[in-house]
């Protein structure tokens, strides 16, 4: 059940358009107090019509109570998705969503192109002009591939945004690509875009649909807009709306959950939704070579070094489907087993891996004996192996200079008990773990009460109630888990 706010309450909506469903949280402006709430499915697959994200908004919108009475709202999105509209602001073709994994090949010569041949250096060119190198999820990486596989849907190209950018157009009621707009931090993840500069590269965008720069100079990209400036006001949301709703900026959905958490300098976000997200909010941007570490923007003017896994809560999904189980018997089982599984090692690269780099590789399941194959241990091997995935993510962003000395566990898998009670032993830090909640969702709202009040900093939202989890490092088990990562690596 929602509160009950007077009249003088001002209320602002949030947004969390994912992969996977529309979040939308109304929330009072000065508290972050959650009025209602309401969500809406988005299809399966790694490419989407985005109609069918306009419909899930508009569904869960009105499941939400309406916008009759909210001030301001703002859309955070998953990152990378590749929207292209034509010269009528048609979308030309399904989005890209950013686990299709077919232009890995694409990530590969885009990055020998930069470095003449030599992939080494030509991974330190890309890391030194945008922050981040090419893999499969980014949207330069799709563009090339549209360019190579699809000429006719490359050449009708008028306009390149992103899912929270289409979003926030179709909010505003605009047919004009000129009113396209975005923000730093979703536009850090698309690889022609400079968060330490602010400017987009044009001449990687040409790059990337083997093209000229002349060629591509009306290519409308959105414009990129402060933390808390206005996107415009809001003209089509629905019967009943009030026609003054500021538009926020919008973010990306890990800026969002940064923002949602109160994330600063030194603290770092363990998400583990459908992919596994390591996040710390950091004053310098990053330049990581290896690819591991992207240099994103957050959504506060700050920069957000981020380390992303393709696989996350459905390697928990998959291990409680073979053993017949639901997540709270699976969780159970694996408390049950030893620290180590028996000497059993999952390194669960189910649907490939972005971290590290592997696209085409399948997990792999070792150490497996007569005495160690049981229901507890296999349960236990994937929950470490998970764990596992993600302390290499959390190394990864450590090597940039950025401390973690405790991380905040949230996503859909933080309310496994096991991994909460197991996370601090394989990832070698405390873990807090807040009150479950929509914190995507949390953040865009959040941003849209800062435009809605202006000033230099959102506003103060009282912090989520979190456990303390802590545990002696399982030294062991980590090694195992990198002595088995890297075998499969070296074999791929």
């Amino acid at each position: 059940m929602g509160v009950t706010t007077s009249p003088a309450t001002a209320l602002v909506a949030g947004v969390d358009s994912s992969t996977q469903s529309c979040k939308v949280t109304i929330r009072d402006a000065d508290t972050g107090e959650e009025v209602r709430s309401a969500s809406a499915a988005h299809p399966d697959g790694t490419e989407v019509d985005p109609e069918r994200w306009w419909e899930a908004l508009s569904d869960a919108l009105d499941r939400a109570g309406g916008l009759a009475d909210v001030a301001a709202l703002a859309v955070a999105g998953q990152q990378h998705g590749l929207v292209c509209l034509d010269e009528t602001g048609a979308v030309i073709r399904p989005a890209l969503l950013w686990h299709d994994t077919r232009s890995a090949s694409a990530a590969v010569e885009l990055i020998k192109e930069l470095g003449n041949g030599d992939h080494e250096r030509g991974a330190r060119v890309w890391a030194d002009t945008v922050g981040l190198v090419p893999v499969a999820s980014y949207t330069i990486t799709k563009l090339r591939w549209l360019a190579d596989h699809e000429p006719d849907n490359a050449s009708r190209i008028a306009a390149v945004c992103l899912p929270h950018d289409w979003l926030t157009w179709r909010l505003s009621g605009s047919t004009s690509l000129s009113d396209l707009v975005t923000d730093r931090s979703d536009a850090s993840g698309t690889g022609y875009f400079a968060a330490a500069t602010g400017e987009y590269r044009r001449d990687l965008l040409a790059r990337a649909l083997g093209r000229s720069e002349t060629e591509v100079a009306d290519i409308v990209l959105p414009r990129v807009l402060g933390p808390a400036e206005a996107a415009g006001t809001a003209d089509h949301i629905g019967t009943g709306a009030r026609s003054e709703v500021l538009i926020g900026p919008g973010c990306g959905d890990n800026a969002g959950a940064a923002l949602g958490l109160g994330l600063s300098p030194g603290r770092t976000l363990v998400s583990v939704g459908t992919s596994g997200v390591v996040a710390a909010v950091a004053e310098a941007p990053v330049a990581d070579p290896s690819g591991l570490v992207a240099g994103f923007a957050d959504a506060g003017g700050r920069h957000l070094p981020l380390a992303c896994t393709l696989n996350g809560s459905r390697v928990l999904d998959a291990t409680a489907r073979v053993l017949g189980v639901d997540h709270d018997q699976l969780s159970r089982l694996a408390l049950a087993a030893a620290p180590g599984a028996d000497g059993m090692t999952l390194v669960p690269y189910l649907v490939g891996e972005r971290t590290p780099n592997l696209p085409d590789s399948r997990g792999r399941l070792v150490g497996m004996g007569l005495s160690s194959m049981t229901p507890e241990n296999v349960a236990r091997a994937a929950v470490e192996g998970l764990l596992g995935l993600l302390r290499g993510a959390v190394d990864a962003v450590r090597a940039q200079g950025v401390g973690i000395d405790h991380v905040t566990l949230t996503g859909g898998a933080a309310r496994s008990d096991a991994l909460r009670r197991l996370a601090p032993g394989v990832l070698g830090v405390p873990v807090e773990v807040p009150a479950p909640g929509e914190y995507v969702a949390t953040g865009a709202a959040r941003q849209a009460a800062w435009v809605l009040a202006g000033g230099d900093a959102p506003p103060a939202w009282s912090a989520a109630t979190v456990d303390t989890f802590d545990a002696p490092e399982e030294s062991a088990v980590v090694e195992r888990y990198r002595a088995a990562a890297a075998e499969l690596a070296g074999e791929t």
